[in-house]
């Protein structure tokens, strides 16, 4: 007769253990949970740290990449235009080498063939002169339009990166808050598992 009240005391003491077991159980889970979630975040934030750093290190490179080939267009159109001013020079120097001669020889040099080779000389360093301005017009435009598209390049890959790390976050995100939640309803399960051992096992 006097051993029952001490088994019911062990037995209780017993459940009670268990109890406050599975409530320190589940509050493990629950940090856990907590923890993943976190670290998911984290790495949610660091994604979208990495894309904005290398978009603005990507833009940068461009901007000095797109500056050197404008640069170096407009070098190529300033030799083009030099190349130009360097026929009309010689031009110069030919026609009145050609008058020149011609006086020397007592020959009108503003009719006859002096006039017409000076004239011939004329025409045709106008077409090289209006080429070689062709080409350092052309020189500008290409360049230009190849500064242009690096830049419009970079924008868009900018942006695909930026989407797609935007899409990782947010897989991130999802995936933390279902650890979140995976993790509560185990700790709920662990609690209540425990508590419905203790209603079993306790004895009044």
């Amino acid at each position: 007769m006097a051993t029952t009240p001490t088994t019911n005391n062990n037995g209780n003491v017993l459940a009670a253990a268990g109890l406050i077991n599975a409530y320190g159980q589940a509050q493990a889970t629950e940090a856990a949970a907590i923890n993943q979630q976190t670290a998911y975040m984290v790495s949610a934030r660091d994604a979208l740290v990495v894309a904005n750093v290398r978009a603005d290190m990507a833009e940068q490179y461009a901007q000095v990449q797109s500056g050197r080939i404008l640069k170096k267009a407009e070098l190529e159109a300033q030799n083009y235009t030099i190349a130009g001013n360097q026929l009309l020079k010689n031009l110069r120097a030919t026609n009145a080498s050609i008058r020149a001669r011609a006086a020397a020889s007592g020959v009108a040099y503003g009719e006859g063939s002096a006039q017409a080779v000076q004239n011939q000389n004329t025409q045709n360093v106008q077409q090289d002169v209006a080429i070689a301005d062709l080409n350092a017009l052309t020189a500008r435009v290409y360049g230009f339009e190849d500064a242009t598209a690096l830049i419009q390049s970079t924008e868009y890959q900018n942006f695909l990166n930026n989407y797609t790390a935007q899409r990782q976050a947010g897989q991130y995100e999802m995936a933390g808050d279902a650890a979140r939640s995976q993790g509560g309803l185990l700790a709920n399960y662990q609690l209540a598992s425990g508590a419905l051992n203790f209603a079993k096992t306790y004895k009044a």
